[in-house]
């Protein structure tokens, strides 16, 4: 078995990669920010069922500073680098994104050369993917690139756009024997194991307890975090993942108000407070008045996207979990946990 580096133990995606590493047998190092958090890591992933033993140990590293980082990837075969810095609100900069996305990626890959790593999976997203082009129907693949200078893009897809594109441009020049996949997930859902997760979670969280009183007319994709996972760890040993990105989509992109149906219906009544109804764009423009997280949203109101995942089908043998299957195992996992109001007869 290999020992493999996981960046961002305590994040979404992280904890779940050192769950699957560790039922396949691998030893795995995880970097932390603060030593603080090993505890908090270990309960995520006896949450997940993962029994570590003495095949788990941790590191702390920052994606903003060098040190750390040759103690991190000493002796590894692998690199999944997961963390990525992705805030609930709009930096007031976009370089608050961007510095750490793109100087992260790059402190990562000059370690894992320098240490003889065999390669490194990124965490990239469909954000490098499908941002800053005019409408399209014919679904997005991985030979597009989101245009960073393209009108309404964001800081977060700008990030995850620039970090990669400087991650290739680094193997391009130095990679040296390194080799380098990058692995695109659209908006990444499924079972929480603590109450720390992703962003794309809160969606669910929101329509679950009646946050919100309808849906904006957003469509996007929709992917399990096992699923993710699986298809990082595929790209880790794969021949044919060597120097290739892959989408990882589940199925066709969802409307809001397509996902709050799915939960209604799989849900019962601990979806009794998911609004049915879709919110006029109009309403949504005056509420992003008063909410300024809202204006992030506006660009993308009312446009219809869509990915393929036959690349990472093809070439690695990746089955991602259907659409419905993800969205009721998040739903499922933040009733169990406690993380709704009311959940098991208590706010949480």
């Amino acid at each position: 078995m290999s020992k493999v580096l996981v960046t961002g133990g305590s994040g979404f995606i992280g904890s779940h990669a050192i769950v699957q590493l560790l039922a396949a047998g691998h030893q795995v190092r995880t970097t932390v920010r603060n030593l603080k958090r090993e505890g908090e890591v270990r309960a995520l992933l006896r949450q997940g069922g993962a029994e570590a033993g003495g095949r788990l140990s941790f590191v702390a590293a920052d994606l903003t500073k060098d040190a750390g980082w040759a103690e991190a990837v000493a002796g590894c075969d692998y690199v999944l680098h997961v963390a990525s810095p992705l805030p609930p609100a709009v930096p007031k900069h976009e370089d608050e994104l961007i510095v750490p996305a793109r100087d992260g990626a790059l402190r990562v890959l000059r370690a894992a050369r320098d240490a003889g790593v065999k390669r490194v999976v990124l965490t990239s997203s469909f954000a490098a993917i499908g941002y800053g082009h005019k409408e399209q129907s014919a679904p997005f693949d991985e030979t597009k690139w989101t245009n960073p200078n393209g009108r309404d893009v964001a800081p977060y897809p700008k990030s995850k756009t620039l970090a990669e594109r400087a991650a290739w441009n680094f193997m391009a020049k130095e990679g040296g024997g390194l080799e380098l996949s990058v692995v695109n997930p659209v908006a990444v859902f499924g079972p929480v194991l603590g109450a720390d997760y992703s962003s794309s979670i809160l969606i669910v969280q929101r329509l679950m307890d009646g946050a919100i009183p309808g849906s904006p007319k957003l469509s996007f994709g929709i992917v399990d975090v096992r699923d993710v996972v699986d298809l990082h760890i595929r790209a880790m040993t794969h021949s044919a993942a060597k120097g290739e990105r892959f989408l990882a989509v589940a199925g066709d992109f969802l409307w809001m108000v397509e996902i709050a149906r799915i939960l209604k219906s799989r849900m019962g009544s601990d979806a009794r407070r998911v609004p049915a109804r879709q919110l006029p764009n109009w309403l949504v423009r005056l509420a992003s008045l008063r909410d300024p997280a809202i204006k992030v949203i506006l660009p993308e109101l009312g446009k219809q996207k869509n990915a393929t995942n036959e690349k990472a089908r093809r070439l690695l043998g990746w089955t991602p979990r259907s659409n419905e299957e993800a969205l009721t195992a998040t739903a499922e996992s933040l009733v169990r946990l406690g993380l709704l109001k009311d959940s098991k007869g208590s706010a949480s």
